[in-house]
């Protein structure tokens, strides 16, 4: 993994979405070809051989290498949604997150009892977005769930990586800032 790449084209913004907040943008990423191939071949790679039949990507950036991973792994793609963007019956879970609260909403016929999924996002911060997301696939009782960011944040107050310590995930990158 080309750790270097990555980091000198991740965009720190701060104070947003409130100040405080350091948010670490992937989209700089995703705009660089070289990044995204890089990102893309690391994730294959940990995937290839784990029978994956579905990938669920956390709205909205873990749609695009979601997305990607599932055409490339050969498995259907499910988006995991903010409330009222999904048409039809939906599941639906709640979750803290390091500036306030959300919800999150999977179809309630994406997944079944013979998937072996892989639930993408971008960043691990506090793990609240990926708890909720774990629980709302865990209901599907698929034969396997496999959690995977590109990056988690290693900083004071954010505990994400303890928070789904009881979790099967694997990270690219781990951010010190």
């Amino acid at each position: 993994m080309k750790e270097d790449l990555i980091l000198k084209n991740l965009r720190n913004i701060p104070d947003y979405p409130k100040p405080g907040i350091q948010f670490q943008d992937v989209s700089t990423l995703f705009k660089n070809a070289e990044c995204l191939q890089e990102i893309k071949n690391e994730i294959i790679e940990l995937y290839r051989d784990k029978g994956i039949t579905k990938v669920v990507g956390l709205e909205s950036r873990g749609f695009v290498l979601g997305a990607i991973v599932a055409a490339e792994l050969g498995a259907g793609f499910v988006m995991c949604r903010k409330p009222g963007k999904l048409p039809g019956m939906t599941r639906k879970a709640s979750y803290q997150k390091e500036y306030g609260y959300d919800n999150i909403e999977i179809h309630d016929d994406a997944i079944t009892s013979d998937d072996v999924v892989l639930i993408h996002d971008d960043l691990l911060a506090t793990g609240g977005s990926m708890r909720a997301a774990h629980n709302l696939v865990e209901s599907f009782h698929p034969k396997k769930i496999y959690v995977n960011f590109i990056m988690e944040l290693c900083m004071e107050g954010l505990k994400g990586g303890e928070a789904l310590a009881d979790l099967d995930i694997t990270t690219l990158i781990k951010i010190h800032r």
